[in-house]
């Protein structure tokens, strides 16, 4: 069985991390840990230092959840992208085709701090009433079972 688990290192990422290693204890299926960084674009010189910097941290929380899925006996891989997240998503599940896709459900307390809280929400309000969230997206257009976690967190 392969599973694949959309991952970016926050609380609710770490949280589907933990439901897949709880529900799969006994089966160890193969589980593919996709992160996606999403471009944050080139205007300025400081863009292209945070996209680093949010590329390095990423990619060091994901290799360390691969790790503790492999500790706990799993069967682990990394795949990072960058761009859209939902784009990339799906197009790794169509490339893939594990046996489920797993993500967290969108949480309104992401991590970070009161402005970064407030700029999120309203990004994510924008990009909901334009494009619908993520899990929304992949819910409708991925061809492979589809399991949302929720965060408990709305």
């Amino acid at each position: 069985m392969d599973v694949m688990i959309a991952y970016d290192h926050s609380r609710n990422a770490r949280i589907t991390l933990e439901v897949v290693k709880e529900m799969f204890a006994s089966a160890k299926p193969n589980i593919t840990l996709i992160s996606v960084i999403e471009d944050v674009g080139s205007a300025t010189a400081g863009a292209d230092d945070m996209f680093n910097e949010q590329f390095a941290d990423q990619k060091a929380g994901v290799e360390a959840a691969a790790a503790e899925l492999t500790a706990a006996g799993f069967s682990a891989h990394v795949l990072m992208a960058e761009g859209d997240a939902r784009k990339m998503i799906l197009r790794a599940a169509d490339e893939r085709r594990p046996d489920l896709l797993v993500m967290a459900r969108h949480s309104h307390k992401p991590d970070g701090n009161f402005i970064t809280r407030r700029l999120d929400a309203l990004v994510e309000e924008f990009d909901h009433m334009t494009f619908g969230s993520v899990s929304a997206f992949l819910a409708r257009r991925a061809q492979c079972p589809l399991l949302i976690i929720p965060t408990g967190a709305d």
